[in-house]
């Protein structure tokens, strides 16, 4: 039986945060889009670029159509994977796979230049798979180490690592980059290595979480179609629980506009508001540690008000930033939006997950299969967001146009999440 709350084994789990968010804020948000956008340029020098069938497509439709297929790929993957790990007790073991994965394929965006585009597109999907594939077992581990009272701070606390841990990364890589001319490196050069640096912090500060977290072993026969048993064990269960059917579909639709604007935030203030490079990753550092506040302030707001409320509150808010971003014309409004987003993301992510696990069936030994629906979902969304945000764009000639969509999936994910009931998440646990 692991031992619950234990100070040791909770700070190796929210190491992992810190290990692998720099991937999602110099990968995702900050350094390699606005490199992407710099480099994926085709003959004429223009944003369209010939990519396999397509002879003339938008760099920043090619770019939401990666990600895009990266989680459609890895989706039907997870739930098989995580009954596996379920049956055998071996998490770890798949976390550590596709942490490596994950891992290797940034170290790979370091030969990507100008002349091999196909080579970053594979980097891309290469480590949004990873990275998406580790968070199924990661989340697992949450109900397994931490009592119910504790869930939302625990996840409040993973995630302001993650964004510590970003920050210091991203800011340690602008410092290189700046440092180029002095230290005799070309400054393409110097950016590559920052993609480099995110794949061995993200493998080097994993090491600690695989070493310090402990598992249930079983001795038990994993196969895929014992996978698939316990993968069916779950979905039954769900007809019991109407409550977190409607909660996993409400997070649908809100993670949909939440992933999607996290995802294009720099392209859009690079195409659309021509903000240079330095303004662009400076604004994605604030956000960062803006939201590690939001964070533990929202995880806070959740013990008097309760779950539900506090992400009705942030949902609704979220939809006034999208109309604002639809409506956005000048650099400042761009940094006033950007701090409105780094209030609710952080809040709004880490209480998402810690809802979750107040939903599942408390005691179980189906956490990773329990989890892989919530992931697969989280998959899904960002599928159909970026999916859709590309697509608009592509169809309209504007980004402006997409905001509105993704707007529209806050609204559906707020009017399915007000049907939720359950106490546990009404009210203080």
């Amino acid at each position: 039986m692991i031992e619950k709350n234990n100070p040791k084994i909770i700070r190796g789990w929210c190491l992992y945060d810190w290990a692998n968010s720099v991937y999602s804020l110099v990968i995702t948000s900050a350094i390699f889009p606005v490199y992407y956008q710099a480099v994926a340029k085709g003959a004429d020098g223009s944003d369209d670029v010939s990519f396999l069938w397509w002879e003339k497509i938008p760099n920043s439709a090619l770019y939401s159509y990666a990600l895009s297929f990266s989680f459609l790929l890895v989706t039907p993957l997870l739930p098989l994977l995580s009954g596996v790990a379920d049956y055998a007790g071996r998490k770890k073991i798949f976390m550590r796979m596709f942490c490596f994965i994950g891992g290797l394929a940034c170290i790979g965006m370091f030969f990507f230049e100008k002349s091999n585009l196909g080579w970053g597109i594979a980097c891309i999907v290469s480590a949004s798979i990873g990275y998406s594939g580790s968070l199924v077992f990661y989340d697992a581990f949450l109900p397994e180490i931490a009592t119910e009272d504790q869930f939302d701070r625990i996840s409040a606390k993973g995630y302001s690592w993650g964004y510590y841990g970003g920050v210091v990364l991203l800011v340690l890589c602008l410092g290189l980059i700046q440092l180029h001319g002095v230290l005799g490196v070309a400054e393409g050069t110097m950016v590559r290595l920052s993609f480099l640096l995110v794949g061995v912090w993200w493998i080097g500060f994993a090491q600690i979480t695989f070493a310090v977290l402990p598992e249930e072993v079983r001795k038990a026969k994993a196969t895929l179609a014992k996978g698939y048993e316990e993968l069916m064990n779950v979905w039954k269960s769900f007809s019991h629980n109407p409550d977190l059917k409607k909660y996993v579909l409400a997070y649908f639709f809100f993670n949909m506009g939440v992933q999607t604007v996290m995802y294009m935030a720099a392209t859009f203030g690079a195409k659309e508001l021509k903000l240079p490079d330095t303004k662009l990753i400076l604004t994605i550092l604030v956000i960062q540690l803006v939201a590690a506040l939001g964070a533990h302030g929202f995880a806070r707001l959740s013990g008097s008000l309760g779950n539900k409320n506090v992400l009705i509150i942030m949902i609704v808010f979220w939809v006034f930033i999208c109309f604002g971003a639809y409506m956005v014309q000048s650099e400042y409004q761009f940094y006033a939006l950007a701090f409105a987003v780094g209030i609710v993301m952080g809040g709004i992510q880490s209480l998402s997950r810690a809802t979750y696990s107040k939903l599942i069936p408390q005691n179980s030994i189906d956490n990773a299969s329990y989890f892989s629906f919530f992931d697969v979902t989280f998959n899904l969304s960002i599928v159909v967001g970026t999916f859709s945000y590309g697509f608009i764009e592509h169809v309209t000639g504007s980004m402006r146009n997409s905001t509105l969509a993704i707007a529209t999936f806050f609204v559906i994910g707020l009017l399915v999440l007000t049907q939720v009931r359950a106490q546990s998440i009404v009210k203080k646990a």
